[in-house]
């Protein structure tokens, strides 16, 4: 088990070490390390690695000029300048709350950014302002639409973040494919299969191969296939494509960049970089924020006393495991994977980093 707080300041080290400011290499650090202590190991300092070979590649700009290029009162279009995006979405949910502030919601679309590690991190930011927070990015084209055996969506994450009274606020994080890329690399350092419904061959046949998209396969829209209701999946990653890179002039679909340094950017883009887009309502502009908090307390203790079904211990709440989980994980430390501990050491010698 490693402590939270050290491998935070090795990761804001790291990112130092590139050329970000050290209040940018906090922030880094800080959104990274919220995905391991939440337990989504794949977005957490097992990508640390990933952002620095983007970094030598020259696709991140650590020190970015992160502006506004259009915007109306409640709504605005931001050019990341190539920034880490986990340095560029925190930023962008700061504009959007001081915009909903005075007009009461705000949206923001985001281009020319980077992967911005997990999506309910920048959501729950909203939630120290008694606001709602949506966030969603598009990401590699890794998804086959149904039907189809072309890779042409990424796995296009949807956070929302709802607040409350005395119970745990309601944040929904999900990848919008059967399972997110990351979930995979976790298989594939454990040399493990993947379950049915993740994953397809080149030939779009169903498959357990956890390598089958290194391979020339794809992640599976969720649903996994159309009986069980991947169309839906394809329709959710498609509004999340459209939304944060159509509408800001980032690349969009196949014209996506990859998140690998060693895949090619495409020869002919549609944009500029990843997209993102973000959104935050205030609660008092639709209802009294207290009145409201009285009311989402009584729906998530109606929803967590729900019978459940027999074999299971009960139901949870959206964000509830991961809650549990930063409790745990911040009292005895955060587990890492051999391959991932190697990938920091290396990190470590690189940049003359005691770890």
């Amino acid at each position: 088990m490693y402590d939270y707080k050290k491998l935070e300041n090795f990761c804001k080290n790291v990112f130092m070490s590139i050329g970000c400011s050290e209040e940018d290499a906090s922030l880094a650090a800080e959104v990274l390390i919220s995905a391991d202590l939440r337990g989504v190991d794949s977005h957490g300092v097992a990508r640390l690695i990933g952002y620095v070979r983007l970094w030598e590649k020259d696709r991140i700009n650590p020190k970015p000029n992160i502006k506004v290029i259009h915007e109306t009162p409640s709504t605005a279009v931001v050019d990341a300048d190539k920034a880490l995006g986990l340095v560029a979405a925190p930023k962008v949910m700061d504009i959007a709350m001081e915009k909903a502030e005075k007009a009461g919601t705000c949206w923001i679309s985001v281009k020319n950014s980077n992967h911005f590690g997990i999506a309910g991190y920048h959501a729950m930011k909203a939630l120290s302002k008694d606001m709602i927070g949506m966030a969603m990015t598009n990401a590699s084209p890794l998804v086959s639409p149904t039907f189809s055996k072309e890779r042409l969506l990424g796995t296009n994450p949807i956070a929302v973040a709802i607040p409350s009274g005395n119970e745990a606020p309601f944040v929904a994080d999900f990848a919008t494919t059967t399972v997110a890329n990351g979930k995979l690399e976790i298989l594939q350092r454990k040399n493990e299969n993947a379950p049915e419904g993740w994953v397809q061959d080149r030939d779009g046949k169903p498959t357990t191969n956890a390598s089958a998209v290194k391979e020339g396969g794809a992640l599976l829209p969720l649903g996994g296939d159309r009986v069980h209701g991947s169309h839906k999946g394809y329709c959710l990653g498609s509004v999340v494509d459209i939304f944060s890179a159509v509408l800001s002039g980032a690349g969009y679909g196949p014209w996506a960049p990859p998140f690998v340094s060693f895949l090619p950017l495409p020869e002919k883009p549609v944009g500029e970089g990843l997209g993102h887009f973000f959104g935050v309502m205030r609660i008092d502009a639709f209802r009294p924020a207290d009145e409201f908090k009285q009311h989402m307390d009584n729906w998530i203790s109606r929803f967590k006393s729900a019978e459940p079904i027999e074999g299971e211990e009960r139901v949870l709440i959206p964000g509830e495991p991961e809650t549990e989980m930063e409790i745990e994980r911040k009292e005895k430390g955060i587990p890492l994977l051999p391959p991932v501990i190697k990938d920091l050491k290396t990190l470590a010698d690189k940049f003359g980093i005691k770890i």
